[in-house]
């Protein structure tokens, strides 16, 4: 894998993962607020050592094959302090996925944050179409697909950690990227 590289936006610097991101992880992520809507794959309770199996045993490895891009999300008046986590994934209906610790939620750092991946998507990896699945009922990240225009293209049954609900396929083009522009 060609070294991955960090991402700024206005207030927020995205930091490649590396295994020393384990312990701001492991304090952060477990709470169900953070993972209910994300996929039934995820550990819960999430276990001692999740975040260090995660990322030494699926995350590096699959950046390292080039099939998933994985970025911790730091202020830039704090850089030193993880708030939350985006990713892209190279599978088909799923290519981007995000958590944010809840002290950080409702200040637009997701979308904000998007712009920059997004852009990697489309330009740097030279993907035509971004699909984002998420959980019907979570209205959060839906508001940031809208917010994107991203259009619903599908639903079907999800498994979740919170269990089997409704799951929603929302789409983004390159060409409706390049149009709309980096609205934050």
């Amino acid at each position: 894998m060609d070294s991955l590289p960090p991402l700024e936006t206005s207030r927020l610097i995205l930091t490649p993962l590396q295994l020393g991101d384990v312990p701001a992880i492991q304090q952060l992520f477990p709470h169900w607020d953070i993972v209910r809507y994300l996929d039934s794959r995820v550990p819960w309770p999430y276990p001692e050592d999740g975040a260090l199996v995660y990322v030494r045993d699926i995350a590096l490895p699959a950046m390292n094959a080039g099939c998933e891009w994985h970025w911790m999300i730091r202020l830039k008046t704090a850089p030193t302090q993880v708030i939350g986590s985006i990713s892209l994934y190279d599978q088909p209906g799923n290519n981007r996925g995000f958590w944010l610790a809840p002290a950080w939620q409702k200040n637009g750092y997701i979308r904000e944050a998007c712009v920059v991946i997004n852009d990697y998507w489309f330009e740097t990896l030279g993907r035509c179409v971004m699909q984002v699945p998420k959980a019907a009922s979570n209205d959060r990240s839906r508001s940031v697909s809208l917010h994107e225009g991203m259009r619903l293209v599908g639903t079907e049954t999800g498994h979740f950690v919170c269990g089997a609900v409704l799951k929603e396929i929302w789409e983004l083009s390159r060409d409706q990227w390049r149009q709309r522009g980096a609205v934050v």
